[in-house]
């Protein structure tokens, strides 16, 4: 899939504040908005509707996520970045670990430390992984504290959706909302969901976290607000 960058070659830096990150957007998005009001109503829905996508949809928008993000890595000097391993029907794959890995990415993954910020470690290969809470699949290196997350020049966000502004979606359990805070000021925060829940408006507040960009199967990567 061809991935469509304003900036393409350029280093992920301070410079991104002035150029967009991923490709612009401005057409319509989605009517999901027309069903939806509060939070609860957004992920009630939303969660229904990825239940409902059958697999080889999801194994062809894995397939198209990697190519996706790899793309625009390659264009944005990343060196580390923050992914995370799917659960259930959320967006990507294991694959994606290992690919960026193979491509020379040092990749952390995240380690959910009770009602703290995420902790992160390294991830070395599938078996640096080891079953954990919540039905995750965490590494299990050397620990790099919360502030870890401050290392990475990408962080890969999970979320059930994210709008042209940039608010995010996620599950409601706060992870990332109390760890976004610590990424670095000039990281680049993508939201990583299906291209149907890439949407107008969600509900959000003046603290929230802002995602800087959205990957999508067929959108690559989208520079946000937009």
């Amino acid at each position: 899939m061809a991935v469509r960058n304003a900036a393409a070659g350029g280093r992920v830096g301070l410079s991104m504040a002035a150029e967009p990150i991923g490709r612009t957007y401005s057409e319509a998005v989605t009517s999901l908005g027309d069903l939806c009001q509060s939070k609860a109503d957004w992920r009630r829905t939303l969660l229904e509707r990825r239940r409902a996508v059958p697999e080889t949809t999801r194994s062809a928008d894995s397939s198209a996520l990697c190519a996706g993000v790899l793309g625009w890595m390659g264009d944005h000097g990343v060196r580390t970045v923050c992914a995370y391993v799917p659960v259930g029907d959320e967006p990507g794959s294991p694959q994606l670990l290992e690919d960026l890995r193979t491509a020379g990415y040092r990749v952390l993954l995240p380690i959910v430390v009770r009602r703290s910020p995420l902790d992160w470690a390294e991830y070395t290969g599938p078996d640096s992984l080891a079953p954990a809470g919540y039905g995750l699949l965490e590494p299990v290196g050397d620990r790099l504290g919360p502030e870890g997350v401050g290392q990475a020049d990408a962080v890969l966000v999970p979320a059930l959706a994210v709008d042209r502004r940039g608010v995010r979606l996620g599950r409601g359990a706060g992870f990332y909302d109390r760890s976004l805070p610590m990424a670095a000021p000039e990281a680049a925060l993508i939201g990583i969901v299906r291209d149907e829940e890439f949407v107008d408006e969600l509900p959000g507040e003046d603290h929230d976290v802002r995602m800087r960009a959205v990957l999508t199967p067929h959108g690559g990567v989208t520079s946000l607000p937009v």
